[in-house]
């Protein structure tokens, strides 16, 4: 996988001033352009699209300096419709727009190239079962709320205390199957996966029955789940859990992500400070 992964970093290499598609960068990769968005993000910390963007600009300000080409020539060859953008692009990146670089010679940022290679990492062992589960339905409350990566998110917190303890309880009753009881899902996130970002959080129950009128429904169809279980102190533990499936776990094993909802199912300590998750990602199995 990590050949695969460094090969489809080539092609970005030798296609800077061309246009770049996700698909034959998914298709050397031998994955899928999901995954491989959601697969670059977790490796290189940043969206597939940010890191072109600054490879772009990191050999564009190289040929500034150099003098060879006109500033609206450097613009056209690396995407940009008018040295207007450019420029913004540029300064934003470089901290100084092209000019003024090449009249002063001022200092550059740089993007690294990057590569990918394997580290003695994962020396705690993944607990994890792969479960095929026919289609079931979501049931409870959803809401919008910034992505947080690192301790508490308060949007989440204030949405829960705001559902009151009845609807809660309500919305735990629904639950007849696995995960069972309440469970935390994220949806709809975007590409980059940036601190801040919205997603769709629901607060729900997996079941197969009738859900009541004023209940928020998602159907999800039938599919292939890959359940992670994890144990330690809480918030912490759940968003490591979610960093190392994607940089551990399925570079090591023949799956990859699809498309659906990521449901986590937390049971917390009596002070709060200690959590037995699970995790479960909607995978496919590779072919390759």
């Amino acid at each position: 996988m990590l050949e695969r992964l460094n090969q489809a970093m080539d092609h970005i290499e030798s296609h800077l001033d061309q246009r770049i598609e996700v698909a034959d960068l998914a298709r050397i990769a031998t994955t899928s352009e999901y995954h491989f968005r959601r697969l670059f993000s977790a490796l290189a910390g940043m969206p597939l699209s940010e890191y072109v963007r600054r490879r772009r600009l990191t050999v564009a300000g190289a040929e500034v300096l150099a003098g060879d080409r006109t500033l609206l020539e450097i613009a056209v060859r690396y995407g940009y419709t008018s040295g207007e953008a450019f420029a913004r692009a540029f300064r934003a990146l470089h901290g100084t727009g092209p000019g003024e670089v090449r009249r002063s010679g001022a200092t550059l940022a740089s993007q690294p190239r990057l590569s990918f290679r394997l580290t003695v990492e994962g020396s705690n062992t993944m607990r994890y079962r792969v479960v095929e589960k026919d289609a079931f339905r979501l049931a409870g409350r959803r809401a919008r709320v910034p992505l947080v990566h690192e301790g508490m998110n308060p949007a989440i917190g204030d949405f829960i205390r705001g559902l009151g303890r009845e609807t809660i309880g309500r919305i735990e009753d629904l639950s007849d199957q696995e995960p069972r009881g309440i469970v935390a899902v994220s949806d709809k996130l975007e590409e980059s996966r940036a601190e801040g970002t919205e997603l769709e959080y629901w607060h729900a129950a997996v079941t197969g029955g009738d859900v009541p009128d004023d209940m928020d429904t998602m159907p999800v169809p039938a599919g292939t789940w890959a359940v992670f279980e994890s144990s330690g102190p809480f918030p912490h533990t759940l968003q490591y859990l979610w960093r190392d499936v994607f940089t551990q776990w399925f570079p090591s094993n023949p799956y990859r992500s699809r498309p659906g909802p990521e449901l986590l199912c937390t049971r917390l300590s009596q002070d709060g400070t200690h959590a037995d998750a699970e995790l479960w990602i909607p995978v496919e199995r590779t072919t390759a």
